[in-house]
C-alpha cells in the first residue's frame, strides 16, 4: 500500500491515530468485531451446527477470512455470481449463493467457478432452472450444489408446497453435474420484529413449514443433507429446532442501528445485551453555523438510510438529524461540538452502507491497525 495516498486512494495509513483518519470512512473496532466473531462461533457449535456467514453483508474477503479463523465459519453465503466471483478470486472456496440465477451469462459464469476449486452452491425455486444450471456444468465439466428454497413467509423467492419441493429436489437429483444439497429456509422479514415473542411466533410457523417440507422428502426417500437459514434476529430459534443444521448469520459481525434496535429475551437492545457495534462511519465536523446545529461530511452517498438515520455512538447529548447529498446535520442544543471535531456514527444498515465505501479501516486502542478493502463492492450482476 505504499503507492496509495491517504486522502485520495485510501483514508487511513496503518499506525496512525484515529483523529488522523479521512473522513468519511468506515472504521472497525477490531477488538468489539474479534468478540462477536468468536461469540457467534461458540454459539453456532455449542448446538453442533455449521456457521455460513453472510458475505453480502461486509463484501470482504479479509472479515470473511477473520469469521474462519476465530468464528468456525465453513463458508459464506452471497447474493449474486459477481459477488461469488470477487470471493473466490480472494481465495474463500465454499460459497453458497443464498438466491437463483436465472440469467445464461450468469449461468455459465456460474459453472465455471468450480474450476478455480472452489464449492459452489445456488438455490432453486423452478423446475425450468434445472436444465439450464444442468447444461452450463455438463458444459464445463463442473458440479454444482442445489438447495430448494422455500417461501417461508416473506412472500418472496422460494416454493410454498412441500410436494413442489419434492418434485424439485428429484428433478435436480436426477440433472446430470448437479447434485441435491438440501432446503434453504430463511425468513428475512422477522429479523427485525423488534420483541423476541413477534419474533418466536413468526420462527414457529418457519419451523412449522420446515418439518413439512423435511417429512415430504424422507416420505419421497430423498436424502435432506442441509438446512440452512436463520439471521442475527433469529438464529437462536432455528438453532434450538433440531432440523437446522447451517446458520447464514452476517449483521451479528458489524450490527448497525436497525438491528440495535431489535430486543433480545430479556428485553435489551441486541446492542446492549447480546452483540457490540463494530462498525461505525467516522465522520467530522466540517460547519457550525448555528448555536444549536453542526454540519458533518456523511451524507447521503455514504450511507443508506433505508432502515433509518444512524445513531450517534456512545453519545447523548448530540443527534443526527437530517441528510443531503454530502451533508448531514447533528443537533447540537449544548453547542459542544467544534469543527474538526469527528464523531462515530452507527449505520441504520450496515449491507448497503458498506457497499457504497472502497475500505475498511482497523482501529485498535484508538491507532490504525489494518487496511481492508471492501473486495466485493459494487458486485451486483
Amino acid at each position: 500500500m505504499d503507492d496509495l495516498e491517504v486522502g485520495y486512494d485510501i483514508p487511513a495509513a496503518i499506525g496512525m491515530d484515529e483523529a488522523a483518519i479521512q473522513t468519511p470512512c468506515l472504521i472497525l473496532d477490531l477488538d468489539a468485531l474479534e468478540r462477536n466473531i468468536v461469540k457467534m462461533g461458540g454459539i453456532v457449535a455449542a448446538q453442533g451446527l455449521r456457521l455460513r456467514a453472510h458475505g453480502k453483508m461486509h463484501k470482504s474477503a479479509d472479515v470473511a477470512r477473520l469469521q474462519m479463523r476465530l468464528g468456525g465459519a465453513t463458508g459464506l453465503c452471497c447474493q449474486k455470481v459477481s459477488e461469488a466471483e470477487a470471493f473466490v478470486r480472494a481465495g474463500i472456496s465454499d460459497l453458497l449463493i443464498s438466491n437463483e440465477v436465472r440469467d445464461p451469462v450468469k449461468i455459465d459464469r456460474l459453472a465455471r467457478l468450480p474450476l478455480r476449486g472452489a464449492r459452489i452452491g445456488v438455490c432453486v425455486d423452478d423446475l425450468t432452472n434445472v436444465p439450464d444450471l444442468s447444461a452450463a456444468a455438463v458444459r464445463h465439466g463442473t458440479r454444482l450444489e442445489c438447495l430448494v428454497e422455500i417461501d417461508c413467509g416473506s412472500g418472496r423467492c422460494g416454493l410454498r408446497h412441500a410436494a413442489d419441493v419434492v418434485d424439485l429436489a428429484r428433478a435436480i437429483g436426477a440433472a446430470p453435474n448437479l447434485h441435491f444439497g438440501g432446503i434453504q429456509a430463511y425468513q428475512g422479514a422477522m429479523q427485525h420484529l423488534r420483541t423476541h415473542a413477534e419474533r418466536a411466533v413468526k420462527s414457529a410457523q418457519v419451523i412449522a413449514k420446515v418439518r413439512d417440507v423435511l417429512a415430504a422428502l424422507s416420505d419421497a426417500d430423498i436424502a435432506c443433507a442441509t438446512v440452512t437459514g436463520g439471521g442475527t434476529g433469529s438464529y437462536g430459534f432455528e438453532a434450538a429446532s433440531g432440523l437446522y443444521t447451517e446458520l447464514q448469520c452476517g449483521s451479528y459481525a458489524f450490527m448497525d442501528a436497525d438491528y440495535g434496535r431489535v430486543l433480545n429475551e430479556n428485553g435489551q437492545r441486541m446492542d446492549e445485551g447480546t452483540w457490540e457495534n463494530a462498525l461505525f462511519l467516522l465522520t467530522s465536523v466540517m460547519s457550525h453555523p448555528g448555536p444549536d446545529r453542526a454540519i458533518v461530511d456523511a451524507g447521503l452517498k455514504v450511507q443508506s438510510l433505508d432502515s433509518g438515520l444512524p445513531e450517534v455512538f456512545g453519545r447523548s447529548d448530540v443527534t443526527y438529524t437530517e441528510a443531503s447529498d454530502e451533508h448531514g446535520i447533528v443537533a447540537d442544543p449544548l453547542g459542544v461540538l467544534k469543527v474538526h471535531d469527528k464523531l462515530r456514527l452507527v449505520p441504520g444498515h450496515c449491507d448497503p452502507t458498506c457497499n457504497l465505501h472502497d475500505w475498511y479501516v482497523g482501529v485498535r486502542k484508538g491507532k490504525v491497525e489494518t487496511l481492508w478493502p471492501v473486495t466485493a463492492r459494487g458486485k451486483m450482476l
